[in-house]
């Protein structure tokens, strides 16, 4: 009969936890408000109960081995559940709030339309709403849950896809003129947001597009600032379905290689707005309420798309 696992000092762990944030012995230890030799008397310890190496020592920095990645996964979870229990039982007045993170266009065109929805559900919640792009430190910022913008990879958190996000490549009626072919999208400068560094190099592998030396590209923050730059003929934009729609109508821009040229790109290449929260989150009712709730909408169905003006015809 195996014996019952015996887990190191939990010490050693907070230290070792220190040290893989800072990637430094002295920082942890200016956190931790002790020395820097009796961090590394812990991670030594660590080490010797656990009988594997967790750093390699380059110069001055130090390197992680790859039993110490896999270690902080668990470590960070862990941390995070402890704070998060610690909050909640010693803060009456923040057991029924909720604070939702969300991308500020999954906000602005999905969430606010319908949150009235959930207060009739869990009336009693107090629900806080913030907007960041990147992914929110969930102990440090305080936050419940998030939907970002993404392919998914967030493996440490429970994962689950609300709605897609397809792109149309967007310019204004004046470049359009220009192209004639997908080929002729490299002559112009392709406009992106900064943390979708695979949307184009996908889309001109899907659409068979050759890359040429004269290939440039400008990345933006967020999907509100490319898009009025692609508005302003800065360069041919990938604008998600429903500010394209808006655009189509009013004429400001057009699809040059037509609205449907992306919709058979593989699943996996197109990006979504994700539900990322931590396991140990789920635990407190309000929270996984919901979270029910938001996994529970037709966030696909307000991509329906209206009827589109026809694309402009390509040159000859």
């Amino acid at each position: 009969m195996t014996g019952k696992l015996r887990l190191p000092p939990l010490n050693a762990l907070r230290v070792f936890h220190a040290v893989v944030q800072h990637r430094s012995f002295r920082q942890a230890a200016d956190e931790l408000l002790v020395t820097p030799q009796a961090v590394g008397q812990q991670i030594k310890l660590l080490e010797d109960t656990l009988q594997v190496s967790l750093f390699e020592r380059k110069g001055r920095s130090i390197e992680l081995t790859e039993s110490a990645i896999l270690l902080s996964h668990f470590v960070r979870a862990g941390f995070e559940e402890f704070a998060e229990g610690v909050r909640r039982v010693t803060k009456s007045a923040y057991r029924d709030r909720i604070n939702l993170n969300a991308s500020p266009y999954f906000a602005t065109h999905y969430l606010l339309p319908r949150l009235s929805l959930f207060r009739e559900i869990l009336p009693g919640a107090d629900l806080r709403l913030t907007t960041m792009v990147d992914l929110p430190d969930f102990g440090r910022d305080d936050i419940d849950m998030t939907v970002q913008w993404g392919y998914g990879h967030w493996h440490d958190y429970e994962t689950t896809l609300l709605v897609p996000d397809p792109k149309i490549i967007c310019c204004t009626p004046s470049i359009a003129g220009k192209i004639g072919s997908a080929q002729d999208l490299t002559r112009f400068t392709l406009l992106d947001t900064v943390k979708s560094k695979r949307l184009w190099p996908d889309i001109l592998r899907h659409l068979r597009v050759e890359k040429t030396d004269s290939d440039r590209s400008i990345g933006f923050d967020d999907a509100a600032t490319m898009r009025r730059a692609t508005l302003q003929g800065i360069g041919i934009g990938l604008v998600s379905v429903l500010d394209a729609e808006e655009d189509f109508r009013s004429g400001a821009l057009v699809a040059p290689l037509g609205r449907d040229a992306l919709t058979d790109m593989k699943p996996e290449e197109v990006p979504g707005f994700y539900l990322v929260v931590p396991k140990g989150h789920l635990r407190v009712k309000a929270v996984a309420a919901l979270h029910r709730w938001l996994t529970q909408q037709d966030w696909r169905g307000d991509l329906k798309a209206s009827p589109l003006p026809r694309p402009i015809p390509l040159s000859d």
